[in-house]
């Protein structure tokens, strides 16, 4: 039979090392690869979910701010110009900021609600409501 020590240590070396920064919600970095003068995204749809947004909505907001044109094509995204993930990066994170984080208590528990003519940005951990930009 083996030793308190010896079945401790073997557990330390099949457990699996978490990478990140420990925080709760992380802005996943978008994968991509460059073909001719066309950018494809690879894990766009994993970052929408990540984000729990409408893959539309997010899509029009990232071809807008980037001033491209985008086409689906199976499970990527293809952008009809070479961008950089350093060029798209900050435009998620512009994103998050906006449609994602509550602005009260920073979390990313929220939802995208339509209240007449007004679209809302609703926390469901504090409850708070504030309006955001419909029009994108």
């Amino acid at each position: 039979m083996e030793s308190y020590e010896e079945l401790l240590n073997r557990a330390y070396k099949d457990v699996k090392i978490i990478e990140g920064t420990g925080e709760r919600f992380e802005i996943p970095k978008v994968e991509g690869m460059f073909i001719g003068k066309k950018t494809a995204l690879t894990n766009f749809f994993q970052i929408a979910s990540k984000l729990r947004r409408d893959k539309d909505h997010f899509l029009k907001f990232l071809t807008k701010e980037l001033a491209a044109k985008a086409t689906i094509e199976g499970d990527r995204v293809i952008l009809n110009m070479k961008v950089s993930s350093k060029k798209i990066n900050p435009k998620i994170e512009q994103y998050v900021d906006e449609f994602v984080l509550c602005r009260e208590c920073k979390k990313p528990d929220t939802e995208l609600v339509k209240e007449g003519k007004f679209t809302l940005i609703r926390c469901l951990a504090c409850g708070a409501k504030h309006p955001i930009r419909s029009k994108i």
